[in-house]
């Protein structure tokens, strides 16, 4: 099922579920994990592309053995707000992966989610070797962090 505002998705998400978080690249997918509380992402993987099938079995590997209850994709609008090609790709990605599990699947704006990964690891003072290797599943883990606020906020209203 694919959720089209968070309101929905946080619906469909089961209690004491984490939820994993994607940043779809053209050869990589950075993936990142919540706690089952929905308070924390923490960067987990970076899987290297290589066909729909291969790479959905590994994602779908990981949300059975994290017992993950949704997944949240990372949806690269431009800056102006508008879906290029991009969010086209990360949409048939979700269409795609939809016939494969029963689980939520959401989507998070993800503009300048990169960047921030990118300015974290700077200050970190990590090598531009090892910028390249994490980058991905860092700017998954802003993605979802971003998703967890969203869902905590939500939850603290009246």
């Amino acid at each position: 099922m694919i959720c089209e505002d968070i309101t929905n998705f946080a619906a469909a998400v089961p209690p004491m579920r984490a939820v994993i978080g994607l940043d779809l690249g053209d050869k990589t997918i950075g993936v990142a994990l919540s706690d089952r509380l929905l308070s924390v992402a923490s960067p987990f993987e970076t899987i290297r592309r290589k066909k729909f099938g291969l790479d959905a079995a590994r994602l779908l590997e990981i949300a059975a053995a994290r017992e993950v209850g949704g997944i949240i994709l990372g949806l690269p609008r431009n800056m102006d707000g508008s879906e290029g090609p991009r969010c086209q790709s990360t949409r048939a990605f979700a269409r795609n992966l939809t016939r494969l599990t029963e689980l939520p699947i959401g989507y998070w704006d993800e503009r300048l989610s990169t960047v921030a990964a990118e300015r974290a690891l700077l200050e970190a003072d990590a090598s531009r070797k090892r910028r390249a290797e994490v980058i991905d599943n860092i700017a998954a883990s802003y993605i979802l962090q971003g998703v967890l606020d969203r869902l905590r906020h939500m939850r603290s209203e009246p």
